[in-house]
């Protein structure tokens, strides 16, 4: 049964279960959802890279720090298309580009509804991931056919401050609510290692739970320290505490995804197996994500025939896209 009413508590103590207790719980869940030894695969792109308005503590595109990142100018259409090609190729079922904006200008959504139309004609789910919205861009997004948009919380309201000063925590979930109401499919998760506590993790997953509809995506990252970001030093999370997070999102949501993401390429092979008995059913393929290093696909190749693994068809309409496509 999906609830939308869990408490703090309840969240707490699932955490602070033994730790094989935990795990059995969210793969019997998991199972009873999902096809367990099936994997959602991924591709992101930065479209637009760097010298971002925001101050998020984390990150090397804000133009608020001296970090290695040179800054990009948004790509043209011709280049992004040669990558959502080569994201199909490869087997990825949906392909997520990110710029480096607070929010997007006017200027630029006739640049990302082509983007979107384009790559959805593919066969392709689409993500995208933009900074805050307007219910104006919202529906015009969605209208276009944009299947997710991805607006992570990433930490709990009460440590929000200390990461990120520049947009307030009611400002990510109002940009929530105009996805939701639009009709996308919303992406929202959190970064662990921001310098958070346990009790900031129950409150994480106790803001994304208790959504009127749970996010049908919920990215679980591991923070990649930048140089020259405020949190380049900030204390590493155990992947103990990592896959118990993962664990108790999937208990808590059942029928998101639960996306391992940023931080995956740090796993070991035999790490990674026990985020997917945890309840992990997506992650990112590729040498990057937006700036960060990522498991390259060889090395997921390997994993997934050692695990017995296969990757999720897109549930992409083709023949409704197409005639959507041709209505432009």
């Amino acid at each position: 049964m999906l609830r939308n009413d869990w408490n703090r508590t309840e969240i707490s103590e699932l955490f602070d279960q033994p730790f094989n207790d935990l795990l059995f719980q969210a793969h019997t869940i998991h199972r009873q959802h999902f096809e367990p030894n099936t994997i959602q695969v991924s591709t992101l792109l930065s479209i637009k890279t760097g010298a971002c308005p925001e101050d998020c503590g984390y990150c090397s595109q804000s133009n608020s720090y001296e970090t290695p990142l040179t800054p990009q100018k948004k790509l043209q259409l011709a280049e992004v298309l040669t990558a959502a090609r080569a994201a199909k190729d490869s087997g990825s079922s949906r392909f997520c580009m990110g710029a480096a904006w607070r929010n997007p200008h006017e200027r630029d959504m006739p640049y990302v509804l082509e983007l979107v139309r384009e790559v959805k004609a593919m066969g392709l789910e689409t993500c995208m991931t933009l900074g805050m919205l307007d219910s104006s861009q919202a529906e015009r997004l969605a209208d276009a056919g944009l299947d997710y948009y991805n607006h992570n919380l990433d930490t709990s309201r009460e440590h929000y401050n200390n990461v990120i000063t520049t947009r307030t925590f009611d400002d990510r979930l109002q940009t929530l609510d105009h996805v939701r109401s639009s009709g996308m499919k919303v992406c929202s998760g959190g970064i662990l290692g921001l310098g958070e506590s346990r009790n900031d993790r129950v409150s994480l997953l106790h803001e994304l739970a208790t959504q009127p509809i749970h996010p049908e995506s919920v990215p679980i990252n591991m923070l990649v320290p930048i140089a020259g970001t405020p949190l380049q030093d900030a204390p590493k999370v155990s992947v103990i505490e990592w896959v118990r997070t993962i664990a108790v999102a999937r208990i808590l949501m059942p029928t998101s995804y639960i996306r391992l993401s940023a931080g995956r390429e740090s796993l070991t092979d035999a790490e990674q197996a026990l985020c997917f008995m945890a309840g992990a059913n997506s992650f990112f393929s590729g040498e990057q994500l937006l700036t960060t290093p990522n498991a390259g696909e060889s090395r997921d190749a390997i994993l997934f025939e050692q695990l017995g693994l296969t990757k999720e068809k897109v549930k992409v309409d083709v023949k409704a896209t197409a005639v959507n496509a041709m209505a432009v």
